[in-house]
């Protein structure tokens, strides 16, 4: 996946800041803020819920941190071991966090649509993380790097639901409970839209450049 530098730069800039976000649920008290302020007091103390929901945040980061330089050529083409090893962490800490992801998206605020909004979302990171690991284990470069944009595209929900669900709880409905579901949903599914018109743009220039060989 190519972008240009202006793109580039805010992209990563997000993933960066949104991927350290978690550490403030570490050494801030978060329970009488943001998300946790809308959850009933018995799931905060239940301790499975809460492991979950910090394998969920915390490999979530690292994945945001990780994933945005495999799209990098120049740091792919000079770092290949490196760009493998990152590769392994991101493949792991998607893998976690997915699985984690599917269990509190049961407990999702704002009922059923939230529960399929955000299982759903889950569902799809790992199955896609899957096929981006099992196509480099069969040496598929152009599967593997479909896959990876799809996945990193629903790994970057993480930033687009910071980025709407402000807009729509405060600007629009001015009320967290109706903005969060339409916001489980918002915040992946044109990730995979653009993702998949990435995906399209690739395959149609690769089709090109090998007729005209």
């Amino acid at each position: 996946m190519k972008l240009s530098k202006l793109s580039w730069f805010p992209f990563v800039f997000l993933a960066v800041i949104i991927g350290l976000y978690p550490l403030i649920y570490y050494f801030v008290d978060m329970q009488n803020n943001g998300l946790l302020s809308t959850k009933p007091r018995e799931l905060l103390n239940s301790t499975v819920w809460h492991t979950a929901f910090y394998i969920h945040i915390t490999f979530g980061g690292i994945a945001l941190l990780t994933g945005w330089t495999q799209f990098s050529q120049k740091l792919r083409n000079r770092y290949l071991s490196t760009h493998r090893l990152v590769g392994k962490i991101y493949v792991t800490a998607v893998f976690l966090s997915s699985l984690a992801g599917m269990f509190i998206a049961f407990f999702a605020t704002g009922g059923i649509g939230n529960v399929l909004g955000f299982g759903i979302l889950a569902i799809l990171w790992f199955i896609t993380v899957i096929k981006a690991y099992a196509s480099i284990l069969k040496r598929d470069i152009n599967q593997h790097e479909s896959w990876m944009i799809r996945n990193y595209a629903l790994t970057f929900a993480a930033v687009t639901l910071r980025i709407w669900l402000p807009l729509f709880s405060d600007i629009i409905f001015h009320d967290f409970i109706p903005a969060y579901r339409i916001v489980s949903w918002l915040c992946w599914v044109p990730n995979l839209i653009i993702a998949e018109i990435i995906i399209s743009k690739r395959l149609q220039k690769a089709d090109y450049a090998a007729k005209t060989l």
